[in-house]
């Protein structure tokens, strides 16, 4: 038994699971369960491994019930602890939904447009909190904020924020609710990716994200759109005269989600597609 017949094993075991990526991620299993890199897999891939030596029969173990689990359609990020997201690395378990490049769109546009660091940030819903220190580590803000009604999501924000050395202030509660009274009209810049996805439509996703991501980051109600009708009417109560909102959105929901900022009393309302050209992100400023 070498590496190498280890890798086919397991890309063969996937590709039956139905994993369209059963190749690479077969070697990202293989590469975590050895604890090696990819030179030195290349290396000492047709290497024979020892069938008396206990911590390399712990190792084989340790990979086959990884391949496994991603087998049962678990997100490869859910068993490998961790996801990339603005070239830092942030732990995701399955409390909180897995960071999307397309959630980038976000970050990058927030960093375009907020270049000043005394500004102070509010992210809404935030999850493993990707958004929040993202901004806190590029942008340098000074302050922070984030909030989220899980708990469970809140602890591994947390866990994230310590692991990239960031101060943020976190709070647990539905939207502004979790926020003391006396933080109104003190925030410059307002983020969100709310959960946006129709009830209906949560049953044609594919099974890594139905079954193991959290639903109540996914799941918008009737028409997706239950979020940003409350932070489209609240965020002014929060927002200093001046001050912006950038919303994460689904590619068919510019149209709808301007209207509700526009009728908030928001101005220069603006729909920013995505590198491949989707309807990513809603943004408005709020002069009163």
């Amino acid at each position: 038994m070498t590496l190498y017949d280890l890798l086919n094993e397991g890309s063969s075991a996937l590709q039956q699971a139905g994993d369209t990526d059963a190749e690479n991620d077969a070697k990202l299993l293989l590469l975590t369960a050895f604890d090696l890199n990819l030179v030195h897999f290349l290396m000492d891939r047709l290497r024979p491994l020892s069938e008396t030596d206990a911590a390399v029969q712990k190792q084989i173990q340790n990979y086959r019930a990884m391949v496994t689990k991603r087998a049962s359609r678990v997100p490869l990020q859910q068993i490998l602890g961790s996801q990339e997201f603005m070239g830092l690395d942030f732990f995701v378990n399955e409390h909180v939904l897995i960071p999307r490049q397309d959630t980038e769109t976000l970050v990058e546009l927030v960093l375009e447009e907020q270049k000043e660091k005394n500004k102070k940030l509010l992210d809404l819903c935030t999850g493993s909190g990707c958004i929040a220190i993202s901004l806190a580590v590029k942008g340098g803000y000074e302050s922070v904020t984030a909030t989220d009604l899980s708990e469970e999501a809140l602890q591994v924000a947390e866990r994230n924020a310590r692991a990239h050395q960031k101060t943020i202030r976190f709070f647990h509660g539905d939207l502004f609710s979790a926020l003391p009274p006396d933080e109104e009209k003190t925030f410059d810049i307002i983020t969100s990716n709310p959960p946006y996805i129709p009830t209906a439509v949560i049953a044609t996703l594919e099974p890594e994200v139905r079954e193991h991501e959290p639903m109540m980051a996914l799941d918008g109600t009737e028409d997706g759109l239950k979020f940003y009708r409350q932070i489209a009417k609240e965020a002014g109560a929060w927002l200093k005269p001046g001050g912006s909102i950038y919303l994460e959105i689904g590619y068919d929901q510019g149209e709808a989600v301007s209207g509700l900022l526009a009728d908030a009393g928001f101005t220069n309302v603006r729909v920013v597609k995505d590198l491949p050209g989707k309807e990513r992100v809603v943004c408005g400023c709020w002069e009163r």
